[in-house]
């Protein structure tokens, strides 16, 4: 197959490019900046930039099928990708898999991630929808500077369980839909096996590392200063503060078996993970 992949670069859409090549498939790996791409067989670099959502488009008429993900710090996914969607509707593409959010059918139709759903579901395109449930990696990446200097998870948590998943099941799961027919027109929530809350979080990182890790359940308002000090938009630390406050409330701890139903493997357990990258938190 031929297949397209938006946010090439990116923690998932990276590992959907390298399933994809291990699989023998031709991919078309979208990124703003192309030409700085690792050259490998069967892998051609193209143009895709959520600054200007209607370039490059036409890359979808060389492809079988295309992987689609909002990039992180933006909140408007429908601005950044409906003209995607529109050119896949017009070159008739075979199959388009949209990465959103646990929950996000629970959203408000014009809600930007709800609305790109909707628009997916009424394309008359073949589609899957995958919604990850939070990420083990947001402790090496969001998290990571609370970690590194004070050896805390500053998260407004409470003691609510997450059932978090690795972005290696997330990417495995876009690689098998795209490339199988068999789940046709269906979302899927995608969990890892076991839900923890943080402070069992900090516990098996401490395990994994060596050292004394701890979670602080620290305010919205505190958290969105850390946001906004790192860098993020206002209206992107809203929508985490929103994301946040509904993992509060229980609703990221359910665990559901669609990565196994779909690529017939179990997840990555928390202490799989932790021990695999113990080094990002060492420093």
């Amino acid at each position: 197959m031929k297949v397209f992949v938006y946010g090439a670069n990116g923690s998932i859409g990276s590992k959907v490019v390298q399933g994809l090549l291990e699989k023998g498939h031709e991919v078309f790996a979208g990124t703003r900046e192309p030409e700085k791409g690792k050259q490998a067989t069967n892998l051609h670099w193209v143009f895709a930039d959520a600054q200007k959502p209607n370039e490059g488009v036409e890359v979808l008429e060389k492809v079988n099928a295309a992987f689609f993900i909002a990039p992180p710090g933006l909140t408007d996914q429908y601005a950044i990708l409906s003209p995607w969607l529109e050119k896949a509707k017009s070159v008739k593409l075979e199959k388009f898999v949209l990465n959103t959010a646990m929950g996000v059918e629970h959203a408000p139709p014009e809600a930007p991630f709800r609305k790109l759903e909707l628009a997916v579901e009424s394309s008359g395109l073949s589609y899957n929808i995958i919604r990850p449930n939070w990420f083990m990696q947001n402790f090496q990446t969001y998290w990571i500077g609370g970690i590194l200097k004070d050896k805390k998870i500053y998260f407004p948590g409470g003691d609510a369980k997450v059932s978090f998943i690795n972005v290696e099941d997330i990417a495995a799961t876009a690689v098998t839909l795209l490339t199988v027919d068999t789940h046709k027109n269906k979302a899927f929530a995608l969990t890892g096996k076991e839900a923890i809350n943080h402070t069992e979080v900090a516990a098996k990182l401490s395990n994994a590392t060596g050292l004394s890790i701890s979670y602080a359940d620290i305010t919205p308002e505190d958290f969105k200063k850390g946001l906004l000090s790192a860098g993020l938009p206002e209206d992107y630390a809203d929508f985490m503060n929103y994301i946040a406050a509904s993992l509060k409330q229980g609703n990221s701890a359910p665990i559901i078996d669609s990565v196994k139903q779909i690529t017939g493997k179990e997840p990555i357990s928390f202490d799989e993970y932790a021990s695999k990258n113990k080094a990002a938190w060492l420093g």
